[in-house]
């Protein structure tokens, strides 16, 4: 394999320096052991409708395209009508488009003329000029995190569906929270198959295990009792030296146990050398890119024929230390439509900043993130399933802009924008196993989809360009 691109850092704070027009974004500072770690709680709060919680936000985004439809009915169809529709399969476009759902599900899609609408439907046109599937973080988190501040205090229902709600803005429609997730997560999972949703939908690991050898994987398992979890998440990492990463024994009986349970397994890592064991017993998801070191045929290998799906997670990676200086692009309108003040006030604070510039950590994830690109591109070109995952959710990390910003970096570490859109939708599908559920503009998956006024496959900037989003088929921005 080559040597890796020289990617000088000056590339990173360049391009998020760019024109609003160019790129309307932005990052903020965040002290490190918050960028590090992750803000995660278990909390308890009075149940709150997902509609009630999205709706005062969905309305105060929704100023172009169409007028905003009433909510879903259980049977009522819908008809929308695009000028270029992406599915999310890999299929080609299809122009002056027919999109035909009923109860919020795909019911038919084709060209115009090849559809058949039902008599009375309700029709949309949709404008701007391509639609696709909403977006998939495969791995970001719905957690305990309010404005700068972080704890079991702020798990609640009601933050979570804010959060959601934020997402959904963003054209992100669907979350795999990995971890640090409680029954209040569960309740909304189990609770949004229905025609009337109004934010994105998640679908969550529950607690990280921790067990410290085999012995105490049994007693791990019981903290998922009664969650039916949909992944179980585990961290193989040293933290840079500082604590001991779980043993090969521990983890091999950890993914045995899972499988056992019929649930796959997402693992947080940073090292070749744990990844290869990984990979080698049976994780079904790499968390997070492969930082120390170049990854080699061998493993490119074993990840295509064992199916293990990679999620990069590079904006995780960027968070940790490029705001060791004001960013000039705060006061781009992509970003500032949602940021709040307050934290942006927080995480400017010059000491914070410093902090972050002097940080042996900072510097050494920095220095890898070329190895983590390269590795990223490395694996695709393989033939690597590779899902977009960005861990936002922690104070610094911003849900929704992050998964936009995410996907310019993929397309940064060479791989094309419509690869890279495919990793947002049907990939990110079959790496989470929501395959035909989300992801893709099938019949009998959920209409949810984004408009864009531009094509992001000419770049892929352009997923910024959002006219609307939808759910269910439900408009929420």
């Amino acid at each position: 394999m080559s040597a890796p691109p020289v990617w000088p850092i000056s590339v990173f704070r360049s391009a998020l320096r760019r024109p609003a027009a160019l790129f309307p974004s932005a990052l903020v500072a965040v002290a490190l052991a918050l960028a590090l770690g992750g803000a995660t709680g278990c909390g308890s709060d009075q149940e709150t409708s997902p509609d009630e919680s999205a709706a005062s936000g969905a309305a105060a985004a929704a100023s172009q395209g169409p007028a905003t439809p009433p909510p879903v009915t259980d049977g009522e169809v819908r008809v929308f009508s695009a000028p270029l529709l992406w599915d999310g399969t890999g299929a080609e476009p299809i122009p002056d488009a027919v999109l035909v759902t009923r109860g919020g599900r795909v019911e038919s899609v084709g060209p115009r003329g090849r559809v058949t609408v039902p008599a009375g439907a309700q029709e949309i046109a949709l404008g701007g000029a391509f639609v696709m599937p909403g977006f998939i973080n495969a791995h970001g988190h719905a957690a305990g995190v309010r404005g700068a501040e972080s704890g079991a205090e702020h798990y609640t229902q009601e933050n979570l569906l804010r959060q959601l709600a934020l997402y959904a803005r963003y054209g992100v429609t669907t979350v795999a929270s990995m971890g640090g997730d409680g029954p209040e997560a569960v309740a909304l999972r189990d609770g949004q198959d229905r025609s009337d949703l109004s934010r994105a939908r998640i679908y969550l690991a529950g607690p990280i295990l921790t067990p410290r050898s085999p012995d105490e994987v049994d007693e791990q398992f019981q903290r998922l009792e009664g969650m039916e979890v949909d992944w179980v998440k585990f961290r193989v990492d040293d933290s840079l030296g500082r604590t001991t990463a779980m043993d090969r024994d521990t983890y091999r009986a950890l993914i045995r146990e899972a499988e056992a349970r019929g649930i796959p397994t997402a693992v947080h890592m940073v090292d070749l050398e744990h990844s290869r064991g990984l990979v080698e017993e049976g994780a079904a998801i790499l968390a997070h890119s492969i930082r120390d070191e170049l990854v080699d045929d061998d493993l490119v290998q074993a990840v295509v024929e064992r199916g293990v799906c990679l999620t990069p997670t590079l904006t995780r990676e960027l968070s940790v230390f490029v705001y060791g200086e004001r960013p000039d692009f705060f006061d781009d309108p992509f970003f500032l439509a949602e940021a709040d003040p307050e934290v942006m006030e927080v995480l400017m604070d010059p000491a914070r900043q410093a902090a972050v510039r002097e940080s042996e950590a900072a510097r050494w994830f920095e220095a890898q993130l070329p190895v983590a690109m390269e590795n990223l591109r490395r694996i695709h070109e393989g033939g690597g399933l590779v899902a977009l995952g960005t861990d936002s959710g922690p104070v610094g990390r911003f849900q929704g802009y992050f998964e936009h910003l995410e996907m310019e970096m993929m397309v940064q570490s060479g791989l094309s924008p419509e690869a890279v859109l495919r990793s947002a939708t049907g990939e990110a599908a079959r790496c989470l196993g929501l395959e035909g559920t989300v992801g893709t503009l099938v019949p009998g998956a959920w209409g949810d989809l984004v408009v864009l006024d531009a094509d992001p496959r000419d770049d892929i900037r352009n997923t910024r360009t959002l006219r609307s989003v939808w759910i269910s088929s439900n408009r929420v921005r």
